[in-house]
């Protein structure tokens, strides 16, 4: 990649500005994008942050739009955040992790300035990832709504399961009894779907995971089913209230009857990968997978 390594003449830094331990990690980049011959354009809520005076946009998707890179510092829920702001822009992201396990996030803080130099030598891939998206009833009118690891249809605060009907291109798969039901993308396969017992898969793989959340029968596992397919769940249930959550972050209420549609979206986002890494070694590396034998 070092023909696009070398068309970089503008870095953009996006920050989860709660995140304060940020800072010195934010003007470092900074430091090193400059010594580089490289601009800087930060949000202007990260540039507050760290200090810095340089070019600033009060719009996340402008600094994208503008950027030859984005550099989004922060953990995988920031990453999850951006992605959906920017859906569809084609600017690379390399996400450097001010978190703690984060997949998303593969570059530790304190390794910025080194993964910055890999950058500069072209020493990285990119790799694309499709957005999923869920069209819901609203207002008398269809909402969409994009999601980079999963949605999540769920219970209200009631501790009363919830029954759901899923079908897979019209054809019916089974009515759910439980707590919930995820529906995950190739990205997602490692955060809630995880959680609830769902398969790892790898990001290349082009299936959708449909987990569900304490089922009542135990013969219920989790499913992977295309990702070309379009996975249909109607809520059938009066009561508890049930609700969904895009990436845990954007939530809708939904009512009995109510049928969502969970779909690949046309929307990518491209994450710049380093040499020397792989999702099954940041697999390793997260879940402390030793390898040795019994």
């Amino acid at each position: 990649m070092k023909n696009f390594a070398d068309r970089i003449r503008r870095v953009g830094l996006i920050a989860n500005t709660d995140k304060r331990s940020g800072s010195p990690v934010i003007r470092k980049a900074a430091a090193a994008i400059k010594r580089a011959g490289r601009e800087v354009l930060a949000h202007e809520p990260t540039a507050k942050l760290g200090g810095l005076e340089v070019e600033t946009s009060p719009s996340r998707r402008d600094v994208a739009r503008r950027s030859d890179l984005l550099l989004v510092f922060g953990g995988d829920g920031t990453m999850l955040g951006v992605t959906r702001a920017l859906a569809g822009c084609r600017t690379p992201i390399l996400a450097i992790n001010l978190g703690s396990l984060g997949f998303l996030t593969a570059v530790p803080s304190a390794q910025t300035a080194e993964a910055l130099k890999l950058v500069w030598a072209g020493r990285f891939d990119i790799d694309s990832r499709h957005l999923i998206e869920a069209v819901v009833p609203g207002d008398g009118k269809q909402v969409a709504q994009h999601a980079l690891n999963d949605f999540v249809i769920t219970r209200g605060a009631a501790s009363r399961m919830i029954e759901l009907e899923v079908a897979v291109d019209d054809v019916a798969l089974t009515t759910y009894r439980c707590d919930g039901l995820i529906v995950s993308s190739p990205t997602g396969s490692t955060a809630y779907s995880l959680s609830a017992g769902g398969a790892i898969v790898s990001p290349s793989a082009e299936v959708f995971t449909i987990t569900p959340i304490c089922p009542h029968t135990l013969s219920n596992r989790s499913v992977l089913v295309s990702l070309s397919s379009a996975v249909r769940v109607k809520v059938k249930n009066r009561k508890p209230a049930t609700i969904m959550a895009s990436d845990g972050q954007v939530i809708l209420d939904l009512s009995a009857g109510d049928e969502v549609v969970i779909r690949r979206s046309r929307r990518i986002v491209r994450l710049l990968r380093l040499e020397g890494t792989s999702f099954f070694k940041t697999l390793n590396q997260k879940l402390n997978w030793s390898g040795s034998n019994v």
